[in-house]
């Protein structure tokens, strides 16, 4: 039989005042693991948007009336709810689940040898995401499905995503300060569409709230815009996206740009392609709930595929100090102690 360690009163205390400094002083996380930690953030992140659209669609938006609690007297969904209290508060589980994710990520990026102190906020950054989203998840039930407060939730989890694909690229990179690979021109385009992008999603909320599916039910209020006209807006900011990404990728072909670079491109305009099509689709079809939902889908895809366009144009590789390759902050303080000498 595995003998069991002994904790010392020591070892509780320090538990008990920083566990994540104890767990990093007694394990250390193969790259991989970090890595994969880092995408499971992101993958749950993609998945509570995806399932909170799913809970609109089946108008089970205020299958849970109240919130922290499913009910006045019951913390989780009762029988006489029916399918939309399970679907509700189903995913407000997931939010454990998402949460248990990005936990994950943050412990491993902590445990990381050496510290790499601009990952683990990276993780935190995304804790307090989730928690700042969960506190507005509540604010949407209890105002009642408020379309702007349902479009601010929305973007919100946009912020998760973003933070999360940031951190998943970091865990492949070093901690040296970030050297181009395209002009200063290229840089500047590659903004425009990320800004673009972000206005696109941004507008995309209108839509939705808007139109039929902002809860789907006639009692949930719509946001008092035009609701085809919005919609045509969305459809020219979804066409300048495309035609930026299509003027990048002959950029970089023009200025002979490293193959990652182009690879991004390559990816987000065919992410954009299968989006713009399935988006005249449920246009033309009556927007069918399940067209919707993978509409939702491909908008979380656009903007990680735009985002990873943004990181590729720059290399961030480890920085060696004698010999040893250490991420940046502890560059600094190795070199520090070299020159300062024994103490």
């Amino acid at each position: 039989m595995v003998g069991v360690p002994n904790v010392t009163r020591a070892d509780a205390r320090a538990i008990l005042r920083n566990p994540l400094a104890f767990i990093a002083a007694r394990w250390t996380p193969d790259p991989r693991t970090v890595r994969r930690a880092a995408l499971a953030a992101l993958v749950m992140s993609v998945v509570i948007v995806v399932t909170g659209g799913a809970v609109r669609l089946t108008g089970s938006g205020l299958g849970c009336p109240t919130w922290p609690k499913c009910t006045e007297d019951s913390l989780t969904n009762t029988s006489e709810m029916g399918v939309h209290g399970v679907i509700e508060f189903g995913n407000r589980l997931l939010t454990y689940v998402l949460c248990a994710a990005v936990g994950w990520a943050i412990v491993a990026a902590r445990s990381q040898k050496p510290f790499r102190r601009g990952l683990t906020r990276l993780g935190w950054a995304q804790f307090w995401l989730v928690m700042g989203n969960a506190v507005l998840g509540g604010i949407v039930v209890l105002v009642g499905l408020n379309p702007y407060t349902v479009a601010a939730h929305f973007l919100l989890s946009s912020a998760l995503i973003a933070v999360a694909a940031v951190m998943w690229q970091r865990t492949r990179e070093g901690d040296a300060a970030p050297r181009p690979l395209v002009g200063k021109s290229v840089q500047q385009l590659v903004w425009v569409l990320v800004g673009v992008s972000a206005l696109l999603i941004a507008v995309g909320t209108v839509v939705t709230g808007a139109g039929p599916h902002a809860g789907d039910s006639s009692e949930v209020p719509r946001m008092d815009v035009p609701w085809e006209a919005v919609t045509k807006l969305h459809a020219v900011l979804a066409w300048v996206v495309v035609t930026l990404t299509f003027a990048l990728w002959f950029v970089l072909k023009a200025v002979d740009a490293p193959r990652g670079p182009l690879h991004r491109t390559r990816d987000l305009f065919l992410v954009l392609l299968a989006q713009g099509v399935l988006g005249y689709v449920q246009y033309f079809t009556s927007l069918p709930e399940i067209l919707v939902g993978l509409h939702m889908f491909g908008s979380c895809l656009v903007w990680i595929a735009v985002l990873r366009v943004l990181l590729s144009l720059r290399e961030r590789p480890a920085i060696t100090v004698t010999g040893v390759p250490v991420p940046a902050a502890q560059a600094y303080d190795a070199t520090s102690a070299s020159i300062a000498g024994p103490r």
